[in-house]
Order: structure tokens, then C-alpha cells, then sequence
């Protein structure tokens, strides 16, 4: 969704201070978020937030608009009655890794199923940090936590194989510390048509300091970030130096200009393609010998579940004889008791 109205982030903010640990990313994805409200002219009037549990989930507390802080696990339920019942709404679904892909996984898969309307921004911190230090569904084998004190033994969610595999035609992904990214990404999402999900990869300073090195200083994602771009080539490394081709079945990471390898042998970027396995390899590239993918990664249109009830309504009620409940009580068998 988008318009035409001047906004500014502050038409975004209620004047409730974040009540985060100092350095959590959660204040660079309020800050976005703002920004990205604003910037696609929607007023808050017509924005619904819904949040569930956790540290992300407080975002409900801090944004001007129709916001809800709901139950642990079921803001995307939640989510998706409001935007099938007020389908002129812009809504949203702020959401933790633990309170989507854990309690609220079976929501969080038939939405996307679904393609219900909603723009879910689910933030990966790999870790419960309101309960104090659990290991999540996204945290990595081996890590020690309250709960796994020995190490886990368990394999973590990749987000973006989940959504791309339950259906999802939207998916990108981000880091709370790129704001113009952020930005990005999140208009992106909110103007697709369909359910959009945005993985924004969040630092736990308190209870996961550390998780996502690699690309959350500007250094870090110059070096090991691969920022996505429809039409262009697959480029990264500090000086573009580096590039993704094909190689089989599976990607390789060359070096422009070594070992026979040209610019033209560089995969070109198409977030618009229906076909779902180059989106879901990109999206599971991760280091040390690959660079991180960010930016949208997959953008495919299909038609949205409220439009396909709205379109269902239509050709059943033309095709009745009743159009309120006093004429549906006169279609059937009557009888008047004297």
C-alpha cells in the first residue's frame, strides 16, 4: 500500500520512550519502521500494528496508530482478521523469532499459505531475551544458554527456507543497524500485495551480544554482505570485487576477473521469478565462505486471500434470491401459528 500524503516519521512516533537494553536493535527497527510509515504516506489512521510477546513485540508500545500488544505467540492471527475485515488498512505484524517461528509457527506458515495482506516484520535476535536468555528456534547448534547450559544439540530454522517452502511470494531481509536498508526493505514489503515478511537480523546485546558480527558495522556488511538488486549482477566484497555464479547444482563465490570468470558469468538478480529454488539458495547463503544476502529476495504476485473471499462473496450473493436475514427466513418452508 502507498500514497500520496506528506508524512514524516514523527507523525510515527506517540512520544513513549523504547524501553530497551541500551544498544538493543530494537531501536534502529522503530526508528526504520517510522521512517518507512512515513515514507509510503499512509497516516496513522489508517496503520494497524499488532504485536505479540517479547522484547520485539514492545514495538506496539512506542508507534502512533491502531496498535495492539496481543498474546505470545498469536499477532498473525490477529493480524490477518483485521486486514480481512478492514481491507483498506495498512497492517502490520512486529514479531520475535521464538514468538513466530516457535508458539506462533502454525499462524506464521498458513498465513503465508494463505497470502493474507499483512506485512510481518519478524525480528531474528537467535535468542528469548524477555524471559532472560533462552535458546529460540533460529539460535545455532551448540549454543550455550539458560536452557541448553551443555550446548543445544538441535539444527535452527533457517526464516527464509520456512517462508519461501510454506508458499511465501515475499521475503527480505535486513540488519537493524542499515537504516537506508531497513527502509527499503519494509517500503518493499508493505507495497507488495500479499503476506511480506522482512527478517531483520537484530543484536541481543544482553543475552546474544555478538550473533551477527559479520555484517552489523558498515565495515563488516562492505565486506561480507551481498546487497540484492532486480537486474543487477550479484556483486559484493568491498571493491565489488567478488560475484556468485552457478556452478552445478550448488553457487559459487569467484573473483571478477581470476580464473576465467567475467563479469557476464555473474548471476543477475530477478526477485520477480516464479520458479522458488535460486530464491531459497540465495537466501541460505552464510558464511565464512559466502557472503549474507540482503535486500528482497523474492517479490512474486498472486492474488491475495481477502481479495479471493471479497471475489467469492460477490458471485454467491448474485447468485441468491436473499440478500438479508429477514429474506433468508422467507426462503425456506414457513408455516404462521395462529
Amino acid at each position: 500500500m502507498t500514497s500520496d500524503i506528506k508524512l514524516t516519521a514523527e507523525d510515527f512516533s506517540n512520544g513513549v520512550k523504547g524501553r530497551w537494553c541500551a544498544g538493543c536493535g530494537d531501536f534502529g527497527v522503530h526508528s526504520s519502521l517510522k521512517k518507512a510509515m512515513a515514507e509510503l504516506g499512509i497516516p496513522p489512521s489508517k496503520t494497524i500494528l499488532i504485536s505479540g510477546i517479547g522484547c520485539s513485540s514492545r514495538m506496539a508500545y512506542h508507534l502512533n496508530g491502531y496498535c495492539f500488544h496481543t498474546i505470545h505467540g498469536r499477532p498473525i492471527a490477529i493480524a490477518s482478521g483485521c486486514k480481512i475485515a478492514n481491507p483498506e488498512m495498512n497492517v502490520w505484524t512486529v514479531c520475535g523469532d521464538g514468538d513466530s517461528l516457535a508458539i506462533g509457527g502454525n499462524h506464521f506458515i498458513h498465513a503465508l499459505r494463505r497470502n493474507v495482506n499483512i506485512n510481518i516484520v519478524l525480528l531474528n535476535n537467535r535468542i528469548y531475551g524477555l524471559t532472560k536468555g533462552q535458546y529460540s528456534p533460529t539460535s545455532e547448534r551448540g549454543f550455550i544458554s539458560k536452557s541448553s547450559p551443555y550446548g543445544t544439540v538441535e539444527d535452527p530454522f533457517r526464516p527464509s527456507e520456512l517462508i519461501i517452502g510454506a508458499s511465501g511470494e515475499f521475503f527480505a531481509r535486513c540488519v537493524a543497524t542499515d537504516g537506508p536498508g531497513s527502509v527499503k526493505c519494509l517500503t518493499a514489503a508493505s507495497r507488495h500485495k500479499g503476506t511480506a515478511v522482512v527478517e531483520m537480523l537484530t543484536n541481543c546485546v544482553t543475552f546474544n551480544n555478538g550473533s551477527f558480527d559479520r555484517i552489523y558495522s558498515k565495515e563488516g556488511r562492505d565486506e561480507n554482505a551481498l546487497y540484492l538488486e532486480d537486474g543487477k549482477p550479484m556483486l559484493f566484497g568491498k571493491n565489488k570485487e567478488y560475484g556468485i555464479v552457478q556452478h552445478g547444482f550448488d553457487l559459487k563465490v569467484v573473483k571478477v576477473g581470476e580464473g576465467g570468470y567475467t563479469l557476464n558469468d555473474i548471476l543477475l538478480h530477478d526477485s520477480h521469478c516464479t520458479d522458488r529454488t535460486l530464491h531459497t539458495k540465495l537466501s541460505s547463503l552464510e558464511g565464512p565462505d559466502f557472503p549474507i544476502v540482503l535486500g528482497v529476495i523474492r517479490d512474486v504476485s498472486i492474488p491475495t486471500y481477502e481479495e479471493e473471499i471479497e471475489k467469492q462473496i460477490e458471485e454467491i450473493s448474485a447468485k441468491k434470491s436473499y440478500h438479508n436475514f429477514e429474506e433468508l427466513m422467507k426462503t425456506q418452508h414457513t408455516w404462521t401459528i395462529k
